[in-house]
């Protein structure tokens, strides 16, 4: 009796264990699920600080419709002042943008020197600086990139022009930007460059990119210089609108000084159809797309290209007529 129930229970172990092993094994736990991976932003999703250095010229009110028309039209919200030309309002905005955590700054900063300090803020608040037009004078490590034109190729093209108009050589004035700015300092080194031995800068005065103040910068030099000059290098058209004005009321007539001027705007085409001007070499205002489409990439954490420079022209008066109506600024 003992002998049969070892043997029923001998039996009853190695079925239970013939069962156990042919059992479908339990559904193993599902694996966590990977975290999603965040949406790339996109402009709706940027504030951008543009402190704008003022409104000085023709082509200074289109750079500045530009940020705006592109903001509107993409979406994105625009923390926008006007610093009247004054580094210390520009400063000012840009503190006051890094309280708010903007996301990106855009600094067409007035002058070229004493931005580290608060280039430096905005690095340790990680708001990156997007330099556009000017330059500026700081350790490229406090700025992610700089959007512009580069001023010196402007000064060497309008040198070229000059040496063009005067072959024999002879005396010109020049009508200088803001001093201290990027492009008045670039201009002035670009032109120098280029300029043949045979021609001769008498005079040169600033007349702060304005019209109001290019006028009687001219006048003073004709008055200085009456029946000496030949030529004029003009470092914007707002100025060169000026000293036109001026020129015109001395008794000039069209061509009897030649002048070349930067910007590219429809005063300054103006200016050439009406024979004053003999050349106008391009300074693109239109940043807005450019800029922004970089601050969102910075957003991103995209690689970018530290310098971009803008696709520009020179024109002239034989084309002048035809191709004002195109222009958008």
């Amino acid at each position: 009796m003992k002998k049969s129930f070892q043997i029923m229970l001998f039996v009853s172990l190695m079925l239970a264990m013939l069962f156990t092993a042919c059992a479908p094994a339990a559904p193993a736990a599902p694996a966590a699920a990977a975290p999603a991976a965040a949406a790339a932003k996109t402009a709706k999703d940027l504030t951008l600080c543009y402190p704008q250095l003022g409104a000085e010229s023709d082509w200074r009110t289109a750079n500045t419709a530009s940020f705006k028309e592109t903001a509107a039209s993409l979406g994105v919200k625009l923390v926008f002042s006007d610093a009247q030309q004054k580094q210390e309002n520009q400063i000012s905005a840009i503190r006051s943008c890094i309280q708010q955590g903007v996301n990106v700054i855009a600094l067409p900063p007035v002058v070229e020197d004493g931005w580290d300090a608060v280039l430096t803020e905005a690095k340790n608040a990680n708001i990156p600086v997007i330099v556009v037009d000017r330059s500026v004078k700081a350790d490229a490590s406090l700025y992610a990139a700089h959007i512009g034109s580069n001023m010196v190729l402007e000064g060497n093209r309008s040198a070229d022009e000059m040496n063009k108009l005067l072959p024999n050589g002879g005396s010109i004035v020049e009508l200088s930007g803001t001093t201290g700015s990027g492009a008045a300092v670039g201009r002035a080194k670009g032109f120098r460059e280029k300029l043949n031995k045979n021609i001769t800068i008498i005079d040169t005065q600033t007349g702060n990119f304005t019209r109001a103040e290019g006028k009687p910068v001219m006048e003073a030099f004709l008055k200085k210089y009456a029946g000496k000059i030949q030529g004029a290098f003009i470092h914007n058209d707002d100025m060169a609108i000026g000293a036109v004005e001026a020129i015109k009321a001395a008794g000039l007539k069209p061509g009897d000084i030649k002048i070349i001027s930067i910007d590219g705007t429809r005063g300054g085409f103006q200016l050439m159809i009406d024979g004053w001007v003999q050349a106008d070499v391009e300074c693109n205002p239109l940043l807005g797309p450019q800029v922004m489409d970089l601050a969102v990439k910075l957003m991103n954490g995209e690689k970018i290209t530290k310098e971009v420079l803008t696709d520009e022209s020179t024109y002239y008066p034989d084309k002048a007529k035809e191709l004002l109506p195109t222009r958008k600024y």
